[in-house]
């Protein structure tokens, strides 16, 4: 049995490490970064979430002082990057850039992945999307009452390509082809820039995309744009309207992106990580890039990792119900 006396010892013992162990936490905190990080984006470079990542990632290098350099992992809807970054070293030099699809619906979708929500932590939200059809511009529809109109004389016919099952696209995919009532073909790709080269060569019909990455494709006139899945019209897309004003109110398409460590990695690190994460998308530089992709900001009380938390379990237990017939 042990004595009282080595009890105390044990105890002490154990309290000493414990301080030794947060304050040599502390210092690692405090000189971090020593060297550049690595921000992986889980799907090809081009898509929405590979723009908005580039575009906080190079004003949060500036606040940190250090490089950030984009790493692309596509394939199976953003799961494959999940899985590397959940194995990363928890320091915070590696980080992943994620969304409703990548870090809600594809536990759903891929039940069986090596990885859960609690294999990261949250970071900060950094921006806001707003989901658009666009079709080929020799698409016979003109609008989106014609278009619904022939999906439903035409079953199944109709090629609407996505950025991989599980991805924020997907969403809007599943989100128009439900509320609109029609049957059509969700065609899945290891990106959306992919899907949207195929949509302006003709190869198939549609694409479910975020303003952030067809607007420009749409303002050229390489593709049509059908309908915006938001309660007001964007300003770069004056002309695009709003799934009220086109008939369909129940298409909603608001999606959110945010950053996420892997579980372990110490709060004063993650903290360090949100603060520049803040100061990056206050810039001037992520503002106008962003007003340039119809993408928003967070608001000030929306960049704590408390409100990107809240996002995940609200969502994941969103697209649990939504998405059961989808489980692999």
């Amino acid at each position: 049995m042990i004595s009282f006396v080595a009890k105390r010892a044990l105890a002490a013992i154990a309290a000493l490490s414990l301080a030794t162990f947060s304050l040599a936490t502390v210092a690692f905190a405090q000189d971090f970064p020593k060297r550049p990080l690595t921000m992986i984006v889980p799907f090809a470079a081009g898509g929405t979430s590979d723009v908005i990542a580039r575009t906080v990632a190079e004003q949060m290098g500036i606040a940190l002082g250090q490089t950030i350099v984009i790493e692309n992992v596509a394939g199976a809807g953003g799961s494959t990057a999940l899985a590397r970054a959940s194995r990363a070293e928890p320091d915070g030099y590696t980080i992943a850039i994620g969304n409703a699809g990548t870090n809600a619906a594809t536990y759903t979708i891929y039940p069986k992945l090596p990885f859960t929500p609690e294999s990261f932590v949250p970071i900060a939200m950094v921006a806001k999307t707003f989901g658009v059809i666009a079709l080929r511009k020799d698409f016979p529809a003109k609008d989106l009452k014609e278009f619904i109109a022939y999906a439903k004389a035409n079953p199944g016919k109709i090629n609407l390509g996505h950025a991989g099952v599980g991805s924020s696209n997907y969403l809007i995919c599943k989100s128009f082809v439900t509320a609109a009532g029609v049957d059509a073909t969700l065609v899945g790709y290891r990106g959306a820039a992919p899907a949207l080269t195929d949509v302006i060569g003709s190869q198939i019909d549609g694409v479910c995309d975020a303003a952030a990455s067809v607007s420009q494709s749409i303002g050229d006139k390489l593709v049509r744009g059908l309908v915006v899945g938001s309660t007001v019209r964007l300003a770069t897309l004056p002309d695009l309207p709003t799934s009220a004003e086109a008939g369909l109110p129940d298409f909603e398409a608001q999606g959110w992106n945010g950053l996420f460590a892997p579980k372990g990695t110490p709060p004063a690190i993650i903290a360090k990580l949100n603060a520049a994460a803040r100061t990056a998308v206050e810039t001037d530089a992520v503002k106008k890039r962003f007003a340039d992709l119809s993408t928003v900001a967070p608001d000030p009380d929306e960049h704590t990792p408390e409100v990107l938390q809240k996002l995940v379990t609200r969502d994941v237990e969103k697209y649990r119900k939504m998405l059961a017939d989808d489980a692999k």
